[in-house]
């Protein structure tokens, strides 16, 4: 069995990108939105859908340095949370980063 951070590693080298979400939380909504303004294809994994999603935040934390979610990759780089993905989209530097 792959290690978390294994896993994590995976899913953001398998998509272009990948945000680790919560279905209920509004900064996550906030990054979706971002995304979506911008018609970019995303993978997003609902960590409160996941038994084991705790070990995944563990994992990301132990990756990022940064424990809340969103967290959103992009190219397999994180590229940060709900409030730097409406800067970006806000800003245009959204849509080159998912061209």
């Amino acid at each position: 069995m792959a290690s978390y951070d294994q896993k994590i590693k995976a899913a953001i080298n398998g998509d272009k990108i990948v945000m680790y979400s919560k279905t209920y939380c509004p900064y996550c909504k906030m990054a979706k939105s971002a995304l979506k303004g911008v018609n970019a294809t995303f993978k997003a994994i609902e960590l409160d859908e996941m038994n084991d999603g705790a070990d995944y935040q563990n994992a990301l934390q132990a990756i990022t340095g940064v424990r809340s979610v969103p967290q959103v990759f992009i190219g397999g780089k994180y590229v940060g949370g709900g409030t730097d993905m409406k800067k970006l989209h806000d800003s245009g530097k959204l849509a080159t980063m998912v061209a």
